[in-house]
């Protein structure tokens, strides 16, 4: 019996390599090359190639299997998420694009029509007089719980992320990508209806989306070349499948079910809310799954061998996102009567070369005041630019400057709109750390005021480093 199988295969693969041979020239099979005096013969057929002649056959794309032209990384940070000009599947991009829209918005639709003791949307205004008072009250600091912001909406941008990687296209892309969906879908879209935007989700959710994603589509990608198995189990892999991308694992588990394509791609997400419960205004955190599916044309499915992601020269990689922690004095004008005193502060933004950089930072500080007793919550964010010199060097003097607001008692109607401006020097330690040494000058027109900050940071880069 297990003779008849081998032959079986063995005739099954002859006849595929036939009729390989009758539609692609015998010459363009294979390259031969001369080492040391003897002839290799190699593949000259990549996956791109098969992908080229059999699209349907490879519906998931890989940027890092294409073959983009020589001089496409002279402009590194150019965007071809809309011209797809190497070979990236725009078609599948957009169909999943139109399926999150249909469903997230549609179920604002089902919402709106229930009952308001089901919905619990106050809909005397119309519930669309909320949301466009949302956005144009907004972006604002959010009091969100930490978990929340820095694990949920990491992951829902590393879910908006995956859907343009597993579309063909390239890391820099696919974080576009997903900074529009965060921006327009979900900030000022399906969370506008409920809340206002926040100024940090803005930036948490593609950046920190983007490390979150890459490091799920390599592991899933390692974890399908490796025949499904993680660390040589088969249990270990498929759970770990279902949590990098449930949908997807879904997908290929009703198609191999069936033996039929059913289920072409999908994408999910977890979205965690506070949902008014009771009449006295109680509320209860619930966690909901979301599922979009776009459906096959029900042909035949055969399971697709994973090859290995070949890594690529592309220079804009998760490298480029800086995390900062780091310590500041902070003078305060005479206008506000409280103490100086030492803040913590953390900062998030991109490194996009030894010249430019751009962050989000934040610091904090519990400070004593002349007008009561205790202290008082001081907060300060902005969004900083800056400009390095002597970018050759390990100690690179820079020029910043930014806005943002000030914030006391944790109160978003106690805040003071500020510019700043200043000058540091950041000095590279090894590829992956820095510290940095600054003075910022602050100044609000609203209130006449003038602060000052030095701080001390260490930055760490994530991925391998700086260039």
């Amino acid at each position: 019996m297990k003779r008849e199988v081998n032959k079986l295969a063995k005739n099954t693969w002859r006849r595929r390599f036939l009729l390989a041979s009758l539609l692609i020239p015998s010459s363009c099979l294979f390259a031969q090359e001369t080492i040391n005096n003897t002839s290799v013969f190699t593949p000259a057929i990549t996956e791109a190639d098969i992908a080229k002649y059999y699209p349907d056959k490879y519906p998931v794309r890989r940027w890092e299997n294409l073959s983009p032209t020589d001089n496409f990384y002279q402009y590194p940070y150019k965007v071809s998420l809309f011209s797809a000009e190497n070979g990236e599947d725009s078609a599948r991009l957009r169909s999943q694009t139109k399926s999150i829209f249909v469903y997230g918005f549609g179920v604002i639709g089902v919402i709106a029509l229930l009952p308001e003791e089901i919905s619990n949307w106050d809909k005397e205004d119309g519930i669309f007089n909320k949301w466009s008072t949302n956005v144009t009250d907004g972006p604002v600091w959010d009091r969100d719980k930490v978990p929340l912001n820095l694990i949920g909406h990491p992951y829902f941008g590393g879910v908006y992320y995956q859907v343009a990687r597993k579309s063909g296209f390239r890391q820099w892309d696919s974080f576009i990508y997903s900074a529009m969906m965060s921006t327009f879908y979900w900030e000022y879209g399906i969370e506008a209806f409920a809340e206002t935007p926040s100024i940090q989700d803005l930036v948490i959710t593609p950046v920190l989306g983007w490390a979150y994603g890459e490091w799920a589509f390599s592991t899933e990608m390692d974890i399908r070349h490796n025949n499904n198995t993680l660390w040589g189990s088969s249990m270990l892999g498929a759970t770990a499948l279902i949590l990098l991308d449930p949908v997807d694992s879904l997908s290929v588990g009703v198609n191999n079910l069936f033996g039929k394509e059913l289920i072409k791609a999908g994408t999910g997400y977890v979205a965690v809310r506070d949902v008014i419960v009771g009449p006295n205004g109680d509320t209860e955190n619930q966690i909901q799954f979301n599922i979009s599916l776009q459906l096959g044309d029900g042909g035949n499915y055969n399971p697709k061998k994973y090859k290995k992601i070949k890594r690529n020269s592309d220079p804009v990689n998760t490298s480029i996102i800086g995390l900062s922690y780091g310590l500041g004095q902070v003078n305060l004008d005479d206008y506000w009567q409280v103490s100086d005193d030492t803040v913590v502060e953390y900062s998030l933004g991109l490194y996009f070369s030894k010249t430019f950089s751009s962050r989000l930072s934040y610091s904090k500080a519990k400070l004593g005041n002349s007008f009561s007793e205790g202290d008082i919550a001081y907060e300060n964010y902005s969004l900083d630019s800056q400009y390095y010199f002597n970018n050759q060097s390990r100690l690179r003097p820079y020029f910043t400057v930014g806005f943002g607001e000030m914030l006391w008692q944790k109160d978003n109607d106690l805040k003071t709109f500020q510019v700043n401006a200043g000058t540091g020097v950041h000095y590279k330690l090894t590829k992956k750390l820095a510290v940095q040494l600054d003075w910022r000058y602050y100044y609000s027109t609203q209130k006449s005021t003038a602060e000052n900050n030095m701080a001390a940071r260490l930055v760490y880069l994530l991925g391998d480093g700086e260039s």
